[in-house]
């Protein structure tokens, strides 16, 4: 069978996976005894083994077989939760993840067994069953007389349940819950068994739990059966839909079953006897269901900060396609309609004109167009937006594995998730924030004994905050550390030759800190795994200007520092204004500009023999954009100045340009590697008359 075509299919769901379980595993470190958390691991991990069984990677089968045994174990209450079991969880998902990516280069998995791994885990399940009493209880069903049994006799019969198991069992029994045996035959010309076996497992563990399979799930998935096999399922469902939901999956014969209920034989002379199961008999089924399902026991809550937040337990979230909400796609379809018909009016008034029709109904036509291309832009621009909790999901894993790796206690504080960006934006993001959260946990966080000193918690906070502001996002990586020394840098940046001791002296705090965004600027002592290479900060400005945001930071020291990065909402399209410069016309995004300011010659200065104005109290650097491009200007020297006052963090400018054409809505047009030594260009646009125009970035002039 070439399972090539759903390679991708694959891909997307394991990633998914994966996030789930590396999400779940973390919630399940801070609340080992969070039930609902633990039948969502196993199910995740159930799924991960039966979709690489079908795909036939069986390394990554064997490794989710065996850490679906022991979230088995822990689900039967087994095994308890402990500190070395998580990080040897998190190992596995680290070598499922190798794996994904081997499959993602190459289609094949790879070499690595990971024969260790598979140790652990069987010490852990091995550990966990020698800790308790061997005792297995039979499980026996006696037919009863007014059932009919299904051929050849009921085959859960023979099922023997352990004590765990009848547990389980017990406990759903007095949460309301039915107990079924069913029993599945596969129709004698099937050639996937074990493919349409584990697609009745989906199906039935749609409207139940299934406790018990034999022959054994694993035996079941490896084909060793013959034409049936056997489930005990809980559910809240009638037996019906259950046969119903085995019978849906093609090439199944037929699926046949029975209510069934626990018998107690304690007797007087036996402290402990095991309990069987028999078969409900109808007139049981009549009688009144007394006890309702319990509600679920409450989830422990962990410590708030102050101010109210908890520590960051990501969601799991989709990561593969933009995934787009029916109403927008709806909202899509209705303004295409519009256009067409906007099209076939235009077309209509056209011809009226030609035929010496009025001037006005083609006008309104033009206006009604403009309003629904208006609209039809801004419905994408909302298609195209996803949450940028898909980059941050990952975060609190790695801050966990650093708050090993470092021997610091650590907790990340998220908000703000939900936060929507441009899709491209938000697939660019996840390394710069990356960097910021390994320099906070690493530069920024105190040691203990630091922190005990300074009357701190023994926690260090990290925090990731996201917010929209007007047509940008912003998202705040801070810390309570140390915050930066700016003294350290300033000598760092000496010792290695980036400024001089006399350029040091005129230089401000700001200017000092804005040195670590240099290329291998580092003030790391040692060079560790985690960072001291001088490979970060540079990558993270570097990759926010060409995202067209920038970056700042503020810092306290003893007190901790604030990374502030802010993006456009969009890449695609931007409100610019447009100006014109010698014979040239350029676009400068409308998100840069502060003002608009005409300015006499006279009020020109100099300042270090560059050219200044000074204006409501700032003294503001000029830029003759004719200069810069170097084009002609139009205007003659004693004319006044048409300047355009632009911002980038905390600096400001003058852009000196020659004529301004007005506000208009511009496609950007990426030049890709065509001009890409030439910063202070983003693109271009295409103009109504059919003129290019360059678009200017204000970030890259300053």
């Amino acid at each position: 069978m070439d399972v090539s075509q759903y390679l991708e299919i694959f891909l997307d769901e394991t990633k998914e996976h994966l996030q789930n379980l590396n999400t779940r595993i973390l919630e399940l470190e801070s609340d080992p005894e969070n039930a609902d958390t633990i039948n969502e691991i196993f199910r995740a991990a159930h799924s991960l083994k039966g979709m690489a069984g079908t795909m036939g990677y069986k390394r990554m089968q064997n490794l989710t077989h065996d850490m679906e045994n022991v979230f088995s174990e822990v689900r039967n209450g087994t095994i308890r939760v402990m500190p070395e079991m998580i990080d040897v969880l998190f190992q596995c998902l680290d070598a499922l993840e190798e794996y994904t990516e081997n499959i993602q280069a190459s289609a094949d998995e790879g070499t690595n067994d990971n024969e260790a791994l598979i140790r652990q885990l069987n010490d852990i399940l091995n550990g966990g069953a020698a800790s308790q009493s061997q005792e297995q209880a039979p499980a026996k069903t006696e037919e009863a007389a007014s059932q009919p049994a299904p051929s050849g006799g009921n085959k859960w019969d023979s099922i023997r349940l352990d004590s765990s198991q009848i547990a389980v069992i017990q406990e759903a029994r007095n949460q309301g819950k039915k107990v079924y045996g069913v029993n599945v035959m596969v129709q004698e010309s099937c050639i996937l068994k074990a493919a349409r076996a584990f697609l009745v497992f989906k199906a039935v563990e749609e409207v139940g739990e299934i406790i018990v399979s034999d022959p054994s799930a694993q035996d079941v998935e490896d084909e060793k059966f013959d034409r049936d096999f056997t489930l005990i399922v809980l559910s809240d469902a009638e037996l019906e839909t259950v046969l119903h939901a085995a019978e849906s999956v093609s090439e199944i014969e037929k699926a046949t079953g029975a209510p069934l209920v626990l018998e107690n034989n304690t007797s007087a002379e036996t402290e402990e006897a095991p309990e069987s199961i028999k078969t409900e008999k109808p007139a049981e089924q009549s009688a009144p269901e007394t006890e309702k399902a319990a509600p679920a026991p409450a989830v422990p809550v962990q410590a708030a900060k102050p101010d109210g937040r908890k520590p960051a337990v990501s969601k799991p979230v989709v990561n593969r396609t933009v995934r787009v909400d029916i109403e927008k796609l709806d909202a899509l379809m209705n303004l295409v309609s519009e256009l067409i018909i906007a099209k076939n009016s235009l077309v209509s008034a056209s011809s009226q004109e030609q035929t010496g029709g009025s001037n006005s109904s083609f006008n309104e036509q033009i206006e009604y167009l403009e309003s629904v291309t208006t609209n039809l832009h801004e419905s994408v621009m909302k298609v195209r937006m996803v949450p940028i909790e898909s980059v941050v999901n990952k975060f609190p894993r790695m801050i966990r594995d650093l708050s090993k790796k470092l021997d610091k206690k650590m907790e990340l504080y998220m908000t703000g998730e939900e936060t929507e960006l441009d899709r491209t934006v938000v697939d660019e993001i996840g390394d710069p924030l990356m960097h910021l959260l390994r320099n906070s946990a690493d530069h920024g966080l105190e040691s203990a004994e630091v922190r005990a000193q300074r009357g701190k918690p023994a926690v260090g906070s990290i925090f990731l905050d996201a917010y929209q502001d007007g047509n940008n996002v912003v998202i705040e990586v801070r810390d309570d550390g140390n915050g930066i020394d700016v003294e350290a840098v300033r000598e760092k940046a000496i010792e290695r030759g980036t400024i001089t001791p006399e350029q040091a002296a005129n230089m401000t705090d700001k200017d000092i800190i804005d040195l670590l965004f240099l290329p291998s600027f580092s003030t790391a002592k040692k060079v560790t795994d985690v960072s001291g290479r001088g490979v970060g900060l540079d990558v993270v400005k570097s990759k926010i200007e060409s995202l067209s945001g920038e970056v700042e930071v503020k810092s306290k020291l003893g007190e901790g520092s604030t990374w502030t990065i802010r993006l456009p909402l969009t890449l695609a399209i931007i409100q610019a204004l447009m100006v014109v410069v010698g014979d040239e016309k350029y676009a400068i995004s409308l998100g840069s500009i502060q003002t608009l300011e005409d300015i006499p010659p006279s009020e020109i200065k100099l300042v270090q023999n560059k050219e200044v104005i000074h204006l409501r109290g700032n003294v503001i650097p000029l830029i003759r954009l004719n200069q810069v491009l170097d084009v002609e200007s139009k205007r003659s020297e004693d004319e006044n100045l048409i300047v355009v006052i632009v911002k980038k963090g905390d600096k400001t400018a003058g852009l000196v340009i020659d004529e301004l054409i007005g506000q208009q809505e511009i496609v950007i047009k990426s030049l890709g590697k065509y001009v890409k030594q030439c910063k202070f260009i983003s693109g271009a646009t295409i103009l109504g008359d059919g003129e290019i125009a360059l678009i200017l970035d204000a970030n890259a002039l300053i």
